[in-house]
């Protein structure tokens, strides 16, 4: 049931499918183990592609916290996740559908 939770509220902004077009943010197909900012053909910030993290449990836990603290300068509007629940639920979700 977590992973649909973390469905639910995802499939709404981003893409997730291999090919997929870019929505409000970038596909994330194949995220994980992934540096930031390097989705092709989608229009990160500078701030996104020097980062230089790699996506993981523990990088995107802290970054759906707080996106623009962890990466400050990012163009994501989103104001994140306090409640760590819902973060767990969301991260579970993308390590199922982004393989």
């Amino acid at each position: 049931w977590w992973i649909h939770i973390g469905k639910q509220w995802y499939q709404r902004r981003v893409a997730i499918t291999a090919g997929g077009k870019h929505k409000t943010g970038p596909n994330l197909n194949g995220l994980i183990g992934r540096k930031t900012g390097q989705a092709a053909g989608y229009a990160y910030t500078e701030a996104n592609k020097n980062k230089g993290i790699v996506w993981d449990k523990d990088t995107l836990d802290v970054y759906l916290t707080n996106p623009k603290k962890y990466i400050p300068g990012t163009k994501m509007v989103f104001a994140g996740l306090k409640k760590k629940k819902e973060r767990d639920n969301l991260i579970a979700y993308l390590y199922e559908s982004t393989k």
